[in-house]
């Protein structure tokens, strides 16, 4: 294979990873908007989504848009939000005492917070939640791996390879140590096989992505 040919190769992998964590991004933000629906029901996405192991079931491909918004609605704020038992999808809940964990915002919200930002990262406009939701950590991932593309279509090895290492490192030092975790309650809790398939594919894009695949180009 070329060089050159090499270089858009690895281009095309880090647009397309983006992608896939902007989506996760945009699901676990807030409540699913008909927009969202309509994406996700798109012929094109649907293939690729089938291509990583997503099965929608008939609940979400035949209700009536206007109902699957509500009982979206309703398991989102059941599974996420409360009021009453739920599952938090913040970081710092989620780890050991002796890790920061334990309570929200505490220590690993500053650890996380501190990464973010010293990579240059901004919260959007909107948004007044905390560093360590899942949908902040997706979101981070998705302008990481959007850098780490342009790089590589600007022929620039050395920031690639810089931005990739910063997504393996974020990677491993917080996604890894909660994320599967909460996926795996998610998928034992959930009634709607929209939030069970899209947290499987969570769980199993991440471990999968935790390959330091820069390893093998040093």
């Amino acid at each position: 294979m070329e060089k050159n040919e090499r270089l858009e190769n690895m281009a095309k992998v880090a647009r397309q990873r983006s992608n896939i964590y902007g989506l996760l991004a945009v699901i676990y933000r807030e409540e699913a908007t008909a927009a969202l629906l309509r994406q996700i029901k798109d012929h094109q996405l649907q293939g690729a989504l089938s291509n990583l192991g997503v099965h929608l079931k008939g609940e979400f491909l035949n209700v009536p848009e206007e109902k699957l918004i509500e009982d979206l609605a309703v398991e989102y704020a059941r599974l996420f939000l409360g009021p009453g038992k739920h599952i938090s999808p913040h970081e710092s809940v989620h780890l050991r005492e002796e890790e920061g964990g334990g309570l929200l915002c505490g220590k690993a919200t500053v650890r996380v917070k501190e990464f973010i930002e010293s990579s240059g990262f901004e919260y959007k406009s909107d948004y007044s939640g905390m560093p360590d939701h899942i949908s902040v950590e997706l979101e981070f991932m998705q302008d990481l791996a959007k850098r780490e593309a342009r790089a590589w279509e600007d022929k620039d090895n050395v920031g690639a390879l810089y931005w990739l290492k910063t997504e393996w490192k974020f990677i491993e030092e917080h996604l890894l140590r909660w994320v599967p975790l909460f996926c795996d309650k998610v998928m034992k809790d959930a009634e709607l096989s929209f939030y069970r398939e899209i947290t499987r594919l969570t769980k199993s894009f991440i471990e999968f992505d935790s390959t330091p695949l820069f390893a093998c180009m040093l």
